[in-house]
């Protein structure tokens, strides 16, 4: 029984052993995936000069791990709805140990592309089965908190990687040291595959999957376009879309921005990055708390209106060092404390038994068009200042977050039960 559904930590203390599990399983697949998204940055200097790759080739790379996450997003949930949320989680820690070994042993430019497509699957159904999973073992006082911790994992992921490229960029020649980030990235999948092992599946899955079978009606992905579930679709993708476009418009293309029209020296040093981090993950859980205090939409609402206000400092207002240094702040907290809404509405949004199909479909959607924020901001840059170029297309991106939230449901405090034969 909840005590005290405001309290920060009381979801986690009220919470049985077998949650508790199933809550590091979770935040620790996304933590997982985290340092080794953020690690090929640290190495991608290295695996330049051991292949003699371009700007072109390394752009590539990005792209083709931007493709094929939002297939493997929707494809894991879609399985997650049919062999279970466990044993999509099992195979995606499998499937990361593998393929993260293997791309520190990649010969050529080839291999390495072909290895980080097919790490792109699993990043994509890592998210897709980790938040259905927990968003049906929380109670739902707690959802947002819990499932917003589970989301700050990826800063916690992105500090250790910048800790462990610092370090072993300073014992091996830069040409070697990106080989072995990727084996350090792999170990940390291994006390993740015996967590896993010891999970089971949450008894409103198991119930609502014993009266499918019952009643001979397996679950059909494409159920999500039914008619009256596309204006829920619909809505819920908008909502995504402005959550991940605003995120990468602004995410990738600002350090550029910085030292080439600020001309500001501070995106280069390791205290700016520190900041965003720190930033980052306060976001997060501060976030994940109002999503159960405030409601889903007004969180949303809350985020994109102070993120507008802090994008017009960055892009409008003359700063110096110092105060980027400051700015880099709320930066992180906003750009990354907005997704911790993400989670708890879009699992109760769906009903049991396309749950995973939903979540999987509508956030790898998100993913999928906030890539070509990346390319169109790029574009726009070429007859526009790039701060300006930024500010349109993030503006228009949490402009979106901002009508979505408006027309969709409250859900905070749904309660998921078992459905009928």
């Amino acid at each position: 029984m909840v005590t005290n559904a405001h309290h920060p930590t009381a979801w986690y203390a009220e919470m049985t052993p077998k949650e508790k599990n199933a809550f590091w399983a979770c935040a620790g697949g996304w933590l997982m995936y985290a340092m080794d998204v953020q690690m090929l940055g640290f190495a991608i200097t290295g695996i330049m000069a051991a292949f003699a790759l371009t700007n072109a080739d390394v752009a590539f790379i990005g792209t083709v791990t931007l493709v094929t996450s939002p297939i493997g997003g929707w494809l894991a949930g879609a399985l997650a709805d049919r062999f279970g949320r466990v044993r999509m989680l099992q195979i995606s820690a499998l499937w990361f140990a593998v393929l993260t070994c293997l791309c520190g042993l990649a010969r050529n430019y080839g291999d390495f592309l072909v290895l980080r497509g097919l790490m792109g699957f699993g990043f994509g159904g890592e998210w897709a089965a980790a938040a259905v999973l927990l968003g049906e073992v929380i109670a739902p006082a707690h959802r947002g908190k819990a499932l917003g911790a589970m989301q700050s994992g990826w800063a916690v992921g992105w500090a250790i990687a910048a800790g462990v490229a610092t370090l072993l960029l300073s014992i091996f020649p830069e040409e070697f040291a990106w080989r072995v980030m990727f084996w350090v990235a792999m170990a940390s999948a291994v006390p993740l595959l015996f967590l896993r092992r010891s999970l089971n599946e949450p008894p409103v899955f198991t119930e609502t999957r014993k009266n499918q079978e019952t009643a001979g009606k397996m679950a059909n992905f494409l159920d999500i376009f039914a008619p009256t579930l596309l204006p829920t679709m619909i809505l819920a993708c908008a909502l995504s879309t402005g959550v991940q476009g605003s995120y990468y418009a602004i995410t990738f293309w600002l350090p550029k921005f910085l030292r080439d029209e600020r001309q500001l020296t501070v995106v280069g040093s390791g205290g700016y990055l520190a900041i965003i981090i720190i930033g980052s993950f306060i976001g997060y859980l501060v976030s994940a708390w109002l999503n159960d205090r405030i409601g889903r939409r007004r969180n949303f609402i809350l985020f994109a209106v102070l993120s507008v206000a802090t994008l017009i400092v960055y892009t409008l207002i003359p700063v110096n060092n110092a105060v980027m240094l400051a700015l880099g702040f709320p930066l992180g907290f906003l750009a990354s404390g907005i997704y911790s809404g993400m989670g708890p509405i879009l699992t109760e949004l769906f009903p049991n038994h396309l749950r995973g199909s939903g979540q999987g479909f509508v956030f790898s959607f998100g993913r999928g068009i906030a890539a070509l924020n990346v390319w169109f901001v790029g574009l726009l840059s070429a007859s526009l200042p790039l701060g300006q170029a930024i500010a349109i297309f993030a503006l228009m991106a949490y402009g979106l977050v901002v009508i979505a939230a408006l027309l969709l449901p409250e859900t905070r405090g749904r309660v998921l039960t078992a459905e009928a034969k």
